[in-house]
């Protein structure tokens, strides 16, 4: 089992103390890539893969730990798209 295979299992497991990094990470690895926001764009991170779909997500702050809520979304989102 590779690194990327086990951060997914791992990611899978809706930990409490999941990073920003690693979720950038997992998703990388579904093919998503970050699309850079401008200057004023605030909190709000928008991913996108080859097909056009986009997830919305809030980057944590001033921790780096990603909400519980927001992972079991991103997963939902995945499986909608065949990814799981």
């Amino acid at each position: 089992m590779g690194k990327d295979d086990k951060l997914v299992d791992r990611f899978l497991k809706i930990p409490k103390d999941f990073t920003w990094d690693e979720l950038i990470a997992v998703l990388k690895h579904y093919g998503y890539t970050l699309i850079k926001s401008g200057k004023t764009g605030g909190s709000r991170r928008k991913f996108v893969n080859d097909k056009k779909v986009i997830i919305n997500l809030h980057k944590p702050h001033p921790e780096n730990i990603v909400k519980q809520y927001a992972i079991k979304q991103i997963i939902e989102k995945l499986t909608e798209q065949g990814d799981f």
